[in-house]
């Protein structure tokens, strides 16, 4: 075989490259279909297990093996040994189950290859992903003039928000152009609002600006775990009084661990009221626009910028969010012209100035295409169950004996804990609990997460799986019991 007959059988855009093109995908579909049919969650070997498992010569060997090989040892022994996210006992993180339309448009962007960073990079992917972002600005109400882009997620999204908020202060504040010449001396007194229950991407951001994680500063919250308003007052004149300067406050709608949401009408009323850039991190929540319950989010409206994930509650694969900013003007804050990519007088629309990166994937096709096969009239119901589920998995922990239910749920985050038939100190009690989490995922019966609450470790459910029933959340809790008792028992035994 000749090299140009390889290099015809390995792209795209000939009749060798097609039809090794089908191949390929008909054989990674079976794989995935027979990945996605197990009978437990997660396969339950050791990391040292699966890194010899996986020891089969070197990865870039001097003679390959063919793609149908390559394949086929992805499909023995990577994918059967990975965390099946369709299994309705995975319900650790927020990490969701991918909607086929989203796999769909996968298969279409990744083959097509568009980088959304210019127009004859693009084409039509530039229009769609506008388009994208101008329905979501109405699905949140922002007002004409609003604008976004697409982002790998909350991180990405959130760190771009605070990066405008601090360079507009800057420029207000001190006249200072931090693009082009860096931070002011008066850096060091800048600070950041948000709740003691937020992300930590508000700190790795911070940090990332040259502000420091200390520049943000955490405000108390409620019995319901939401930012407390009269808290917040004091905070921000606590802070003036010694001389630091807030410019942005950080809402929340949906907290990672409870599913809290900030009253972001109030939060935006002090953000207004202190000149502050409001920024909404709706990376979980926001899912909530589509249906009956958007009127939990009240305020996000008014936000100057917010992030909203796809791959959390609008159920696509990763990775797929958005940045939205109430002002498009806004983005001039950071953005910048290159002659070989946007020029300034270019006629063309240009996505690269908005975002922190380049390169970018084709991934506003993922919510296009699912927004165009389901509408909201299909999506809603789908983030509604979880929200079902949630409350009827609390209940049944609510009344079982061996049970602590740890909050209400406010979206669907359950926190609770195993209850041991001994009285255990809060330092043996957090022990037993990383230890029945740890044991019930080496066993593979199930994936839950482990939070802290009151300085004790937790077990948390995250129910994202539209699919998942309450059979599914009781053979969880029956796992959870059987580890709980191989635990004890070995606990018994060490201190005998």
């Amino acid at each position: 075989m000749t090299e140009a007959d390889d290099a015809d059988r390995l792209f795209l855009g000939t009749a060798a490259g097609e039809a090794t093109y089908r191949e390929a995908l008909d054989r990674a579909a079976e794989a995935v279909v027979d990945a996605a049919d197990r009978e437990r969650p997660f396969s339950g070997r050791s990391p040292d297990a699966l890194d010899a498992l996986l020891d089969d010569g070197p990865v870039l060997p001097e003679e390959g093996v063919g793609l149908d090989a390559a394949l086929d040892e992805v499909a023995e022994r990577v994918l059967p040994h990975t965390v099946n996210v369709a299994d309705g006992r995975t319900a650790a993180h927020l990490h969701c189950p991918p909607m086929v339309p989203g796999l769909a448009a996968e298969v279409l962007l990744s083959a097509t290859n568009q980088s959304l960073d210019s127009f004859d990079q693009s084409g039509a992917a530039t229009l769609v992903e506008r388009r994208v972002v101008d329905a979501l600005a109405d699905l949140f109400d922002l007002p004409d003039g609003a604008d976004g882009v697409v982002t790998g997620g909350g991180t990405e999204s959130n760190f771009q928000g605070l990066l405008l908020a601090r360079n507009r202060y800057c420029a207000d504040r001190f006249g200072r152009d931090v693009q082009s010449s860096g931070l002011p001396l008066a850096a060091k007194r800048l600070r950041v609002l948000c709740s003691e229950e937020a992300h930590f991407t508000a700190e790795q951001a911070a940090a990332h600006l040259g502000l420091g994680e200390n520049a943000v500063v955490t405000v108390p919250t409620d019995d319901d775990r939401r930012m407390d308003p009269s808290a917040l007052d004091e905070t921000i004149a606590d802070l003036r009084d010694r001389d630091h300067e807030p410019f942005a406050l950080v809402g929340t709608a949906g907290t990672t661990d409870f599913g809290a949401i900030d009253p972001l009408d109030d939060l935006a009323d002090r953000a207004a009221d202190h000149d502050l850039w409001f920024h909404v991190d709706a990376a979980f929540g926001g899912a909530l626009a589509l249906g009956d319950e958007r009127d939990r989010l009240a305020g996000v409206e008014r936000a100057d910028s917010l992030a909203v994930d796809f791959h959390k509650l609008f159920y696509q694969p990763i990775s797929c969010g958005a940045f939205l900013v109430r002002d498009g003007a806004a983005f001039a804050h950071a953005a910048r012209n290159d002659e070989y990519l946007n020029p300034a007088d270019a006629a063309a629309p240009n996505l690269v100035e908005k975002s922190t990166r380049t390169t970018r994937r084709f991934d506003a096709l993922k919510p296009y295409v699912a927004f165009r096969a389901l509408g909201r009239e299909r999506l809603a119901p789908l983030v509604e169950t979880t929200l079902d589920t949630a409350d009827d998995a609390a209940a049944l922990l609510a009344d079982a004996d061996d049970f602590d239910l740890l909050a209400d749920p406010s979206l669907n985050t359950v926190v609770f804990r195993y209850r041991p038939d001994e009285d255990l100190t809060a330092g043996e009690l957090d022990r037993f609990t990383r230890a029945v989490r740890e044991a019930l995922f080496n066993a593979g019966r199930a994936v839950v997460a482990r939070t802290e609450v009151d300085g004790v470790a937790a077990l948390k459910l995250t129910l994202m799986n539209p699919r998942t029933t309450l059979d599914d959340v009781a053979a969880v809790l029956d796992a959870i019991r059987d580890c709980a008792r191989t635990v004890t028992a070995v606990r018994r035994e060490v201190t005998a």
